[in-house]
């Protein structure tokens, strides 16, 4: 049997990890300047990370959640504790495009509206109505398609405003810094702006920090610089640096009820043991404001070179844009400098989406490659 071969393979077979690198099966050691998408948030194979999750399999991996879980409640008051997000309440599923689906059939349920407004550029996973409110025709099949999505530029509050007011709309999705898009963000007039609209026309507004949450910006969730109070918020990547995990948090405005949402394998005790460990981590190492210090220096070298038309993002969720495709320097990075990197959608934008326990001397090594590969 063969694989489905949807994915273009670097040839390249990692076999250990170690904090920011990645060893191949030659014991090449490659840098880590993605995480595998920006999911490895305290390093690779971290010992705090590792014995938990080691220890948890010792005694229970898995049961259902038909049973109490005392992991799952030790997960929501540290995460409230941590993330400052006071009076939410917490459900646990897989991933983010789960998180996402979860977040989008929650405010359906609560507005009883049916439609869906994203932003261009976005990216919310590859489920039902996630990848429905991606704004990548490619990969939205038809039975995707039948989802009532509307399209706005971000940064348009009278375009917002013009779908809002039909009263049709459920949920407003938005990635306050876009991931897979390429970096973009507005300003915090315009995140405020939508979330007042949002309340004046009986629609939620989800946050979706599946990639820039749990510390990544510096800030526990990007939308906190913004000082707005999403309806829900949804997070995955970082969340359990490797170990499948996702969640959403709601809004104590939205009741529960039995049976209204559901999962197998969401929060299970392997899970819960991994997210716990990523939250203790980066509690006691000072992760997000190591990704405030090393951002500050990562802007800085990025100043110097003057290939680099413009740098986008926060903390270590950044993106050097050139005034060329960056397929080819990524390939030349990886292979002749061995360094990880990442592409987006805009296909001018390197993107940067290290372990947050990167240091500057990493950051250095990366600066010193690049200058090579664009000489």
């Amino acid at each position: 049997m063969s694989l489905f071969n949807v994915y273009p393979l670097f040839n390249i077979v990692p076999v250990a990890a170690k904090d920011v690198f990645v060893y191949d099966e030659n014991n090449t050691k490659y840098l880590d300047l993605y995480g595998g998408h920006a999911v490895i948030s305290i390093g690779h194979s971290h010992p705090t990370y590792v014995a938990a999750i080691s220890n948890q399999l010792q005694k229970i991996g898995f049961y259902s959640n038909s049973v109490q879980n005392p992991l799952q409640e030790k997960l929501a008051q540290q995460l409230t504790s941590i993330s400052n997000c006071k009076g939410y309440e917490l459900f646990l599923c897989n991933s983010g495009a789960e998180a996402n689906e979860n977040a989008l059939k929650l405010a359906s349920f609560y507005t009883r509206k049916t439609n869906i407004l994203a932003f261009e550029n976005s990216f919310h996973g590859r489920t039902s109505a996630a990848v429905a409110a991606t704004d990548n025709a490619k990969i939205v099949a038809p039975l995707n398609a039948q989802q009532k999505v509307t399209f706005v530029n971000l940064g348009a509050l009278k375009a917002v405003e013009n779908v809002l007011k039909e009263n049709k709309t459920c949920a407003v999705i938005i990635e306050c810094i876009q991931g897979v898009g390429g970096l973009d963000e507005s300003t915090t007039a315009f995140y405020q702006g939508l979330e007042i609209l949002c309340k004046k026309y009986n629609t939620l507004l989800i946050a979706d920090e599946v990639q820039a949450g749990f510390g990544r910006t510096g800030d526990f969730f990007s939308f906190q610089k913004h000082l707005i109070t999403p309806d829900i918020i949804s997070m995955a990547k970082g969340m359990g640096n490797g170990f499948p995990i996702g969640g959403i948090l709601i809004h104590p405005k939205i009741k529960a009820s039995y049976g209204l949402l559901g999962t197998t394998f969401g929060g299970n005790h392997l899970a819960c043991s991994a997210s716990l460990a990523v939250l203790n981590v980066i509690e006691e190492e000072k992760l997000m404001q190591n990704a405030t210090e090393i951002s500050k220096y990562f802007l800085a070298e990025a100043k110097k070179i003057p290939l680099i038309k413009n740098t986008k993002g926060r903390g270590l969720m950044l993106g050097l844009e050139f005034d060329f495709p960056v397929a080819e320097l990524r390939k030349k990075l990886i292979y002749k400098h061995h360094i990880f990197t990442g592409s987006a959608a805009n296909p001018n934008v390197l993107r940067i989406l290290p372990p947050l326990t990167i240091t500057k001397q990493h950051i250095h090594t990366f600066f010193e490659a690049l200058k090579k590969v664009l000489a």
